[in-house]
């Protein structure tokens, strides 16, 4: 596994990260704010360490999608099951009141896992090639496609707003 060593915020980035939205920091291509808004995540607690872990999974699932270098695209998908198994980590240390958990997809080659997570936002899910860590999803897919990424963009939002910056 071969995931890239955060590149080092300074003051600027990380006052900029702290008047930023989820979306702002999600479309942006900035790797010392992206760092600075992950650390503000992360310092509200384990509901922060999940919010960062969702936002890095699907910020780099997205990305890998419009790569077309192969070593691009690998690399990204490597930063996402990374991020997916630290989510599973957090989520079975504290899931902080979340329902999650793994399902199958057996109409998704290569990818036959999905793991699912019911936040105040909504429900979102990942594919992945592999199952992870925890338990098995209780509930079914809630079938609304391309919602994942606005509902974990909102739900960070909510979650930096309860401490402030």
């Amino acid at each position: 596994m071969n995931v890239k060593k955060a590149p080092e915020p300074s003051e600027q980035d990380i006052k900029r990260a702290s008047v930023a939205t989820a979306k702002e920091v999600y479309d942006a291509s900035d790797g010392c704010l992206t760092v600075s808004f992950y650390r503000r995540l992360c310092a509200t607690g384990p509901i922060g360490v999940i919010a960062m872990n969702l936002m890095r999974a699907q910020k780099t699932s997205t990305r890998a999608k419009v790569y077309r270098g192969k070593r691009f695209r690998n690399a990204s998908y490597d930063t996402k099951n990374y991020s997916l198994d630290q989510l599973c980590a957090a989520l079975e240390k504290d899931a902080c009141g979340l329902i999650w958990g793994w399902g199958s997809d057996s109409n998704t080659l290569g990818f036959p896992w999905v793991l699912y997570i019911t936040l105040p936002t909504g429900q979102v899910s990942f594919h992945a090639p592999n199952r992870g860590a925890g338990p098995t999803y209780s509930a079914s897919w809630d079938g609304v496609k391309g919602a994942s990424e606005e509902r974990i963009l909102t739900f960070c939002d909510q979650v930096i707003k309860e401490v402030p910056a």
